[in-house]
């Protein structure tokens, strides 16, 4: 038997990264552009769109969530029990992301009813696939200064796919499909199916469960809701983690409209030739245009650019937030450096909402600045979903990880559906109209209001409830000694309670 603390190689560090990271190719792209793609690609009306997106996140939070953990934690396998739930959902995962952001001719009622099919099940396989996945991170090492550093090597990845989802997706898009959204929707999810379904392959071949359940420790579902009710921190960080997700809906919603509709493309166009980036694009297309790849042609529209630029230096920045994450939690733990991140991140998500349209390079400022605040945080707060499944076992003897992680990823469902059905709700109530080459002052204030005060209130809300929150540093430190002895003593005994 290994030890529970075992480090963790960089390549089973970065096998399973390489499983978030297929994931969001997929999950950025409904967070960034689901929205967007049901009102100006299928056509869809927006609070028809804003209803599917709702209903189907409710379900998936509700019924496909908990059932998938009920599932994944009485899972019995010779290779565990989550790594399987991720080779059995590899491919189906792939072929329903491209259904999903198909756009077959069934005219208005078919529509919705296709779309509706299709991101159900689509939620139904994500559950199934990234439940067991994370869930995973809390049995592959017991160690809580490991976890920091999976997790960071994790969201690191999740980071190089929301860059090619938020940067290079709405590019890809128009040269793939030669400038038609819906033929380059359908091709590049094709090619992110295929990534996606390799990725999850070699996440499973690469990592292996050392945190094994105690025989006599096994119990009733009953008994496992029953903990979760009486899990103070476990409801906190439920609560946090709607919010968190909330806002990550609400800004990745918006954002491509606040380009489109609100900035100044006079302005934007300025900003770009003054930065060099139309140089440097300008540059690459030539150099594309002399190997033979006239196709592969960098749009020349200027929000498809600045947005790209403004997506891709937040992300930059979030990646160099990540890389303070484990130092500053080990040193003050990871409660506190989550608040403090999260309340300084939502300063500069306020700012947008004072300036006007031509304020361009105030606008990539603040967004680098909230990147690299936000960015501290990602890792800690699945690390902290992590730490509550031990406290439950360090309270009750007993280990539930992927019903707790279950639990948090209903939160997440939540978070997503209520922020992405506001998307659509604020579209159709200040009269958003889906194509028009320009908006209404009461459509663009409302993409305004969205990206700042809208965007910032879930933050704000999040960082007051961190006070009901008590595993702090000196508490991790106990939970992780006192687990460690049991686990050693329980190897010892004569006749081991841990199932290989």
């Amino acid at each position: 038997m290994h030890s529970t603390s075992e480090k963790l190689s960089v390549l089973e560090k970065v096998g399973y990264s390489l499983g978030d990271l297929a994931a969001n190719l997929i999950f950025q792209t409904l967070v960034t552009f689901l929205a967007f793609f049901y009102t100006d690609v299928f056509r869809i009306p927006a609070g028809t769109a804003g209803t599917i997106i709702f209903v189907v996140g409710l379900l998936g939070a509700f019924v496909f969530t908990p059932l998938i953990g009920i599932a994944a934690d009485r899972t019995r396998t010779r290779w565990g029990k989550f790594r399987p739930w991720i080779l059995w959902t590899a491919v189906p995962f792939g072929v329903l992301a491209l259904l999903a952001f198909s756009t077959p001719d069934l005219g208005e009622r078919g529509k919705v009813i296709y779309a509706m099919t299709t991101y159900t099940l689509l939620v139904l396989v994500y559950a199934a696939n990234n439940l067991p996945y994370s869930a995973l991170s809390g049995v592959l090492t017991g160690s809580m200064a490991q976890r920091n550093s999976l997790s960071s090597y994790r969201f690191v990845a999740v980071m190089v796919a929301q860059f090619v989802i938020q940067v290079l997706l709405l590019p890809l898009v128009l040269i793939l499909g030669d400038g038609d959204k819906v033929k380059g929707f359908e091709n590049t999810m094709t090619l992110f199916a295929l990534i996606g379904t390799a990725f999850f392959l070699i996440t499973f071949f690469t990592t292996r469960e050392r945190i094994l359940p105690m025989q006599e420790k096994t119990s009733g579902i009953a008994q496992d809701l029953s903990d979760l009710v009486k899990n103070r921190p476990w409801k906190v960080v439920l609560a946090l983690t709607v919010l968190v997700f909330m806002n990550l809906a609400l800004k990745g919603g918006m954002y491509i409209y606040y380009f489109q509709y609100y900035l100044n493309e006079t302005h934007l166009a300025a900003f770009l030739d003054g930065v060099g980036f139309n140089g440097f694009i300008g540059g690459l297309n030539a150099l594309l245009t002399g190997m033979g790849l006239t196709q592969f042609q960098w749009p020349k529209d200027a929000p498809t650019s600045a947005f790209s630029l403004f997506n891709a230096g937040g992300i930059i920045f979030m990646i160099v937030g990540i890389g303070f994450s484990k130092r500053l939690a080990d040193r003050f733990g990871k409660r506190n450096v989550f608040g403090g991140a999260l309340f300084v991140s939502s300063l500069f998500l306020l700012a947008f909402y004072f300036y006007p349209p031509e304020a361009i390079g105030l606008v990539f400022v603040s967004y680098i600045l909230h990147g690299f605040s936000y960015g501290i945080t990602i890792p800690l707060l699945w690390a902290m979903i992590a730490d509550v499944a031990d406290y439950s076992e360090w309270k009750n003897d007993r280990r539930a990880t992927a019903i707790i992680f279950s639990a948090m990823l209903c939160g997440l469902k939540i978070g997503l559906s209520v922020g992405g059905a506001t998307v659509a709700g604020i579209l159709a109530f200040y009269g958003y109209e889906a194509g028009a080459p320009t908006q209404s002052p009461q459509a663009v204030n409302g993409i305004r209001l969205a990206v700042s005060v809208i965007c910032s209130a879930p933050f704000l809300l999040a960082v007051a409830l961190l006070f009901l929150y008590k595993i702090d540093k000196s508490m991790e430190s106990r939970i992780e000694r006192e687990l460690g002895e049991r686990r050693l003593q329980a190897r010892k005994t004569p006749n081991p309670t841990f199932i290989e």
